[in-house]
C-alpha cells in the first residue's frame, strides 16, 4: 500500500498535459492510477511510466459512471489518493461549433466530460481521499474570456470554476485548484485551429514544473493561471509577485 501523499489519479494522461503531468509525477516517486479512452496509447503510457514508478491504466471515458466507480476504486487499492486531477476534456467538434450551431447532443456529450465527469469522479473517489488531498480541476482562460466558437466548451469549463470554489468551501479540510495550463501544444488545441500552425503554442511539458510546485506549493484553494503562478514564484519577477500577494 502506498503512502496517501504519494497515491494520484489523473484522467486524460495519455497525451498532452495528462501524459507530460504524469511523467513528472513518476519521477518524482508518486504511484498512479492513470485513464484514457484510447486503449493503445494508454497502454503504450503505461508502459514507458512502469519503468520509473508503479503504474495502474484503466481504459474508459469519464463520462460514463461505471468507468468513474472503477477508476476510483482501482487508485483506492493502493491505499489512501492524495491527489486527484481532473484533466480529461471534450472540445465539442473541430472546429467547436458556434453557440447557433452548437446541438443539443453536442452540448451534453461537454457537460458530460467536462462537468458532471470531474464531479461525479470526485464523489466516487471520495472514501478515499486523505484529508490532505489536492484535486486540481483543469481549467481554460476560456472559461473567463468569451472567444467565437467555444461558447459551449467555456460555458462547462466556467461552471467547472465554480463547483471547484464552492467544494473549497464545503470541503476545506482538502485544497482544490481549478488551473488554466494557458495555450498549449496539443491534439486537442490543434483541433480547435483545424489547418493551422500551432507550433508557437509552448509544449505541455514546459508548464508541468509549475504544476508539480504547485501540489505542494499550500497555496489556498482558488483559481490559478500557470503564467500567473511562474511568474510568481521566479525570484526576478518582484513586482509581478508582489502584485499578487
Amino acid at each position: 500500500m502506498t503512502t496517501t501523499q504519494h497515491n494520484a489519479l489523473l484522467t486524460g494522461a495519455s497525451a498532452g498535459l495528462g501524459r507530460a503531468l504524469a511523467d513528472a509525477l513518476a519521477r518524482a516517486g508518486w504511484r498512479l492510477t492513470i485513464d484514457g479512452r484510447d486503449a493503445r496509447r494508454l497502454e503504450r503510457a503505461r508502459l514507458e511510466l512502469s519503468e520509473l514508478t508503479d503504474v495502474q491504466a484503466v481504459v474508459g471515458d469519464v463520462a460514463d459512471p461505471g468507468h468513474r466507480r472503477r477508476l476510483a476504486q482501482t487508485a483506492a487499492d493502493w491505499g489512501l489518493i492524495g491527489l486527484l486531477v481532473n484533466n480529461a476534456s471534450e472540445l465539442g467538434g473541430s472546429p467547436p461549433p458556434r453557440l447557433g450551431d452548437l446541438t443539443h447532443a453536442t452540448l451534453e456529450r461537454l457537460l458530460a466530460v467536462n462537468l458532471v465527469g470531474p464531479q461525479q469522479l470526485i464523489l466516487s473517489a471520495w472514501p478515499s481521499l486523505a484529508d490532505s488531498a489536492v484535486i486540481i480541476n483543469v481549467t481554460s482562460d476560456a472559461a473567463v474570456e468569451h472567444y467565437e466558437g467555444w461558447g459551449g466548451y467555456a460555458a462547462t469549463k466556467a461552471a467547472l470554476d465554480h463547483l471547484t470554489l464552492t467544494w473549497a468551501v464545503e470541503a476545506p479540510q482538502h485544497t482544490w485548484y481549478a488551473v488554466d495550463p494557458g495555450d498549449l501544444r496539443t491534439a486537442m488545441h490543434q483541433a480547435a485551429f483545424p489547418g493551422e500552425d500551432i507550433s508557437d503554442r509552448p509544449e505541455p511539458a514546459s508548464v508541468v514544473p509549475t504544476l508539480m510546485r504547485l501540489v505542494g506549493s499550500g497555496l489556498a484553494s482558488g483559481r490559478y493561471r500557470v503564467a500567473d503562478l511562474s511568474a510568481r514564484w521566479d525570484p526576478k519577477a518582484q513586482t509581478l509577485m508582489a502584485s499578487h500577494s
